[in-house]
């Protein structure tokens, strides 16, 4: 969940991924966003890689009119048709209709909650902080606006796994509202190929956690995974560490890149097997699954097409 100019929390990825998720550049509210469309004189579209749209940019009431798409854009074209038509070749558009709307956190909440689904959702940081400050007071009213929400819309703590990458906003929740900080889930923000490097957590570090009463951790399925010299998946060392430390596992993020070619050419969450050893074609990927659910013991996994996961967790017989 995200946030609008006017204080309400929506759902969307992240604060500015309007311009890649939506239609609001061919709308009369491009010019609202921070970094709006530009033309040049023959009208060709000129800054497709630097378009920023944001909810913040806009009300609860503007948002409500945006039409959602399948994230994707294509930076270098020069229309916003062609910027707008950038969905990845693996991804479809066939569930995306021009009633696929944008909805707000209230909304997402009655949603599960009239569809008998349980709630997982995560509390996104703010790309621009400042406003973030100007429109709550601080990121603590800001955790608690999100935890508000989940109790005005009838939510039972049990059913919620409230998220962030924040540990901040995992201890406020213990602090301030235990019964939803209960099961927070504290996402790893490891990534080495970040810069500078975020790196995993030491064996120390993770008991300290479960030590601050977090209980459930979360990091990339590349993290929890490793490739032995048999070329089978197996649990990482550091998912062993994770285990020992006492915390619980949840992971992120199932088919999210393109595995047709296999791991090799999968990118990030598939660097477990950067050489493609044991991952060969998606379909290799039950073996991941397998490995997660059997040894590393995950309470879940999110996936961006959850057939799949669904599909092992019927035949498996799991909940």
């Amino acid at each position: 969940m995200t946030f609008t100019s006017d204080g309400e929390l929506v759902c969307r990825h992240s604060e500015c991924d309007l311009q890649a998720t939506t239609n609001i550049v061919a709308t009369d509210l491009a010019g609202a966003c921070t970094v709006a469309p530009a033309f040049d004189d023959a009208e060709n579209l000129v800054n497709g890689s630097d378009i920023q749209c944001c909810t913040s940019d806009l009300t609860l009431a503007e948002f409500k009119t945006l039409e959602a798409k399948m994230d994707g854009s294509d930076p270098d074209a020069t229309t916003v048709e062609g910027f707008l038509n950038g969905t990845p070749s693996w991804r479809t558009n066939l569930y995306t209709t021009p009633s696929s709307h944008v909805v707000s956190f209230k909304e997402s909440i009655a949603i599960n909650r009239a569809n008998g689904v349980k709630h997982t959702p995560e509390l996104k940081s703010a790309t621009h902080q400042d406003r973030l400050e100007d429109i709550f007071g601080s990121q603590e009213a800001y955790a608690q606006k999100f935890i508000d929400e989940l109790d005005a819309g009838g939510v039972s703590p049990k059913d919620t796994w409230a998220q962030s990458f924040n540990l901040n906003d995992i201890l406020y929740w213990l602090q301030n509202e235990p019964a939803f900080g209960k099961q927070a889930v504290y996402l790893d923000s490891i990534d080495p190929t970040a810069n500078p490097p975020i790196g995993r957590l030491s064996f120390d570090e993770l008991k300290a956690l479960r030590k601050q009463g977090v209980r459930i951790f979360a990091p990339p399925m590349w993290a929890l995974l490793a490739v032995n010299d048999a070329d089978e998946v197996v649990p990482s060392d550091y998912a062993e560490d994770i285990k020992r430390a006492g915390l619980d596992i949840i992971t992120w993020t199932f088919e999210r890149s393109d595995l047709r070619y296999g791991a090799s050419m999968a990118g990030w969450y598939y660097r477990f097997d950067p050489e493609g050893r044991a991952i060969k074609t998606d379909s290799d990927m039950y073996k991941a699954l397998d490995v997660l659910a059997r040894k590393v013991k995950v309470l879940g996994i999110f996936s961006d097409w959850p057939a799949t996961v669904t599909y092992y967790a019927n035949c498996m017989n799991l909940k």
